[in-house]
């Protein structure tokens, strides 16, 4: 196998691990406003999808540049440790969409690129500054999301205190279109540039490129790949995240909705890839917890909790394991 034909199947495997991702997130976008019944899961699809591609035209590529040269090496990078790294991630992703787990594909790309990396050349190969902020975000923005829900919550409550309730739920069916505009603009933001990291870094490892400039055509196929999988939907984690954390009413699915796409924004206008998954459940049980801490169901929640943090981890044993077998394969 080529060089060439090496680098094509990396970036044919980056837009297959968008796809996944923008399904195995899509209840990220879309659960709250399909479980409040604003919107038909169809509707609610095309809706989020939409916005996750319109997010190519609005940020930056600061994420990008985090994950493509900030946590590995380049110099240390081949075109094997990306493909078995994308690999690792994608084979994460059908384990927990198949046990409806709604854990972190940006973590499990982080994991299975960070892990074949090591396979390959040590950990020396690894930037450990880079993982700092990435890993104290996966603690981190869960609390964001559920400080800045409760935060919300509170404040629109107020706001609303003297209308009469189908007054407000009719008010809030119309806002929580826009909310989940807004939630779906951060997580485009934030996971498509993922994998715009990637595929960059292959351009500048395969000597396509001097310098680590994402290019344009790069973001609009990587967004164009997470929307598609977004269509697609992923209606078990959907289940799980708009039900079985706790009820929503399109009051709370707006608040939630909302903290998530602030906190989404913000870290990616610093560059830290942090998970749109852990962000909204944080956010959706900020929501639960304003009414009575019994609203969540915290029996789900750490199941979910013990699924982000062995994602990094596991992730990065399966790309460190395909590592070596790509290796034998490509002899």
């Amino acid at each position: 196998m080529t060089s060439f034909h090496l680098l094509v199947a990396v970036i044919v495997l980056t837009l297959t691990f968008e796809f996944s991702n923008g399904w195995h997130d899509a209840a990220n976008s879309i659960a709250t406003v399909v479980s409040t019944r604003v919107l038909t899961p169809f509707r609610a699809v095309a809706w989020a999808a939409f916005w996750n591609f319109i997010a190519a035209f609005v940020f930056g590529t600061a994420v990008a540049k985090t994950i493509g040269k900030g946590m590995v090496h380049v110099e240390m990078v081949n075109q094997q440790v990306l493909l078995a790294g994308l690999f690792g991630a994608i084979f994460w992703n059908l384990i927990t969409l198949i046990l409806g787990l709604p854990t972190s594909s940006s973590h499990a790309l982080m994991g299975g690129y960070g892990g074949a990396a090591v396979a390959n050349a040590g950990f020396q190969a690894i930037i450990v500054s880079g993982w700092t902020k990435p890993v104290l975000f996966i603690f981190l923005s869960p609390i964001i999301g559920m400080i800045v829900a409760t935060t919300v919550t509170i404040a629109t409550s107020w706001i609303v205190r003297k209308q009469r309730p189908l007054k407000v739920d009719r008010w809030f069916r119309r806002l929580q279109l826009l909310s989940a505009a807004a939630y779906s603009l951060g997580h485009g933001t934030n996971d498509a540039q993922k994998g715009m990291g990637i595929i960059t870094t292959a351009l500048v490892a395969g000597g396509l490129l001097t310098t680590f400039d994402v290019p344009y055509w790069v973001i609009i196929c990587c967004h164009l790949a997470m929307g598609g999988g977004t269509m697609a939907g992923g209606w078990r984690i959907i289940k799980t995240m708009g039900q079985r954390i706790t009820k929503l009413t399109p009051f709370g699915g707006f608040a939630a909705e909302s903290a998530g796409a602030l906190t989404l924004v913000g870290t990616a206008h610093f560059g830290i890839p942090v998970s749109t998954t852990h962000t909204i459940t944080g956010a959706i049980v900020g929501v639960g917890a304003t009414r009575r801490l019994t609203a969540v169901r915290w029996g789900v929640t750490r199941r979910i909790v013990w699924a982000w943090v062995m994602t990094i981890p596991g992730a990065a044993l399966i790309g460190a394991g395909l590592f070596h077998l790509l290796q034998l394969v490509l002899r």
